[in-house]
């Protein structure tokens, strides 16, 4: 076990032998160390909340509760050298936060390490795996993906590669809404361009897909087959533009470093008869009822404002019985944990979606939904208007395009995901610390090159070099002593193994995108302050170099949960 994680467990233990009759508590069992990353003597190097969290279990004084824990802490220094090792100090501050101070020759101990466990240090430990299913995207398939899309995309994409990490095992899925009456219209719009190539009038329809995109289709289809196509159905130009839209969704995502494991088709689940199905379970629970001609669901007897229609008077089913079959069979499928991401435009979609699976007397606590905030975008300070029948809107593709893939994924991640978010063309087209992208960049271009620059100083740094690439664990006797300047680096690192566990409860995957940043800030500021290589001093150069390491690995590591790129120069 390491250091830290034994810490932890001596907090966890103490604890529930003080408080809970050595019993294992919940509360106990996960505990959370604030690593202050900027030394202050009011907060320590690490903070807990564990006083205030027993004690609103208690419902006991949380001081009271924070003044027991530093007694028994401090007393158990002289039984337990190792709780010596890395304790200095342990005082109460506020209502009752913990605050330690930790020793000098704990750094080394927590470098070491991280250094002989590599990536493995940062996944949790004893962590329940669960399975997962994660749906994003689910983009209808009836244009190009736009910058919304790419939001949804990245959140997803960057929720599953953390999920996975930490030991989960994760499936993503795409839904595709590929049945209703988008999907007629949208095989209107493109029968319409395309008989107009051919010569034959067709009327535009009412509310059809005018954009450019539903053109350039057209156009295709005109130049490979004439027109042998004008005298079929909508149906037929219906799926022709969907299967269109479709491959270049894959394209978009593709360009966009995002991947699926399932593509699950809305209109697969009419052609099993599941929606069928769905319906007619709903009716047999006796939740339904019919007026003017439609069939309700009574889903304010489960929470929902107003009932709502499952199946229109004109024989149709709404949104909410295909959506419902949907969520049905994957409730039925295994999963523990079923997480679906959706934009802001969907926030009134979930309650009743949660009423029809109530009624259906199935467990809505396994599914999670994560709402994200509207994307604007501004080209010169003008700002970008979105609309797919418009054809107005700035796709996805494009912007990936302008600024990069790293760029776009970064930018798209880079706020929380219930707060609005702006994508600043200019900003993101900087190559200056303005760009955090670049920002991140430079610091681990950085860290590679101090290894080569150290390589090509003399034959023992060279040798020392090669063997901290080959097998870096090895190295680890070699971390003898940490400066003073790499604290704040080395708290930084610390703190990742508890940011990805808590990502993976909170789904607040911007969390990891600012830490990024701020570790390539740490590592900017501990380069600035130090003198890497030392020729006088062997020791110290080795040690410096071992710090460098180990935030090369840290970003290498954050930059690939991210799905940014790890270049070699700038």
């Amino acid at each position: 076990m390491d250091l830290l994680s034994a810490f932890k467990s001596f907090l966890g233990s103490t604890a529930q032998t003080l408080f809970f009759d050595g019993q294992q508590h919940p509360t106990c069992q996960r505990i959370e160390l604030i690593i202050n990353a900027e030394k202050s003597a009011d907060h320590g190097d690490m903070s807990t909340t564990l006083a205030l969290q027993i004690a609103k279990n208690l419902k006991q004084n949380p001081r009271a509760i924070a003044q027991e824990l530093q007694k028994n802490f401090l007393a158990a220094q002289s039984e337990l050298p190792a709780l010596k090792e890395i304790l200095a100090s342990c005082t109460i501050a506020g209502p009752g936060f913990l605050n330690f101070t930790i020793s000098p020759a704990a750094w080394t101990c927590f470098s070491q390490d991280i250094l002989k466990n590599d990536v493995s240090f940062f996944k949790p430990k004893n962590l329940q795996q669960l399975k997962f299913l994660v749906e994003f995207v689910s983009a209808n398939p009836t244009g190009p993906l736009h910058l919304a899309h790419g939001r949804n995309a990245i959140i997803g994409d960057v929720l599953c590669s953390i999920l996975s990490f930490v030991g989960h095992d994760v499936t993503r899925e795409f839904y595709i809404n590929d049945a209703g009456n988008q999907i007629n219209k949208l095989g209107l719009s493109l029968k319409a361009r395309y008989l107009n190539l051919v010569g034959v009038e067709e009327e535009f329809p009412e509310g059809g897909y005018a954009g450019d995109y539903l053109k350039d289709i057209a156009q295709k289809m005109h130049e490979e087959h004439k027109d042998a196509f004008k005298d079929e159905n909508s149906d037929f130009f219906a799926d022709y533009a969907k299967n269109a839209m479709l491959t270049l969704i894959r394209q978009n995502l593709a360009e966009y470093g995002v991947s699926f494991d399932h593509w699950t088709s809305e209109q697969s689940l009419y052609a099993t008869g599941a929606v069928k199905k769905t319906f007619e379970d709903l009716i047999g629970k006796g939740v339904t009822y019919e007026q003017e001609g439609a069939t309700w669901l009574t889903s304010t007897a489960f929470g929902d404002d107003k009932d709502r229609v499952l199946k229109k008077a004109d024989g149709y089913f709404t949104y909410l019985v295909p959506d419902t079959a949907y969520y049905q069979k994957n409730l039925s499928a295994g999963y523990d944990k079923l997480i679906n991401i959706l934009g802001q435009d969907h926030h009134g979609y979930v309650t009743p979606r949660n009423a029809a699976l109530h009624a259906l007397g199935l467990d809505t606590s396994k599914l999670t939904c994560l709402i994200y905030q509207l994307v604007l975008m501004k080209k010169n300070d003008v700002y970008v208007r979105m609309s797919k029948r418009a054809g107005t809107f700035e796709q996805l593709s494009d912007v990936i395009k302008i600024v990069g893939k790293d760029v776009a994924r970064y930018f798209f991640l880079n706020r929380k995901a219930d707060a609005h978010l702006e994508l600043d063309l200019e900003q993101a087209l900087k190559q200056n610390d303005e760009n955090p992208v670049y920002y991140i960049h430079y610091a681990y271009v950085r860290s590679e090159s101090l290894l080569t620059k150290a390589s090509e100083h003399n034959k023992e740094l060279a040798e020392f070099v090669q063997k901290l690439t080959l097998n870096a664990s090895a190295c680890a006797s070699d971390f003898t002593e940490i400066p003073e300047t790499a604290h704040a680096v080395i708290k930084k690192i610390l703190s990742l193994r508890d940011l990805l566990e808590t990502i993976s409860i909170n789904n607040q995957t911007h969390m990891l995108a600012y830490y990024t940043y701020d570790l390539a800030s740490a590592f900017h500021t501990f380069y600035a302050h130090t003198r890497i290589l030392v020729p006088e001093n062997i020791t110290s150069t080795k040690n410096n170099l071992l710090m460098v390491n180990l935030v090369r690995s840290t970003l290498r590591l954050c930059l690939d949960l991210l799905g940014l790129s790890k270049p070699k120069s700038m």
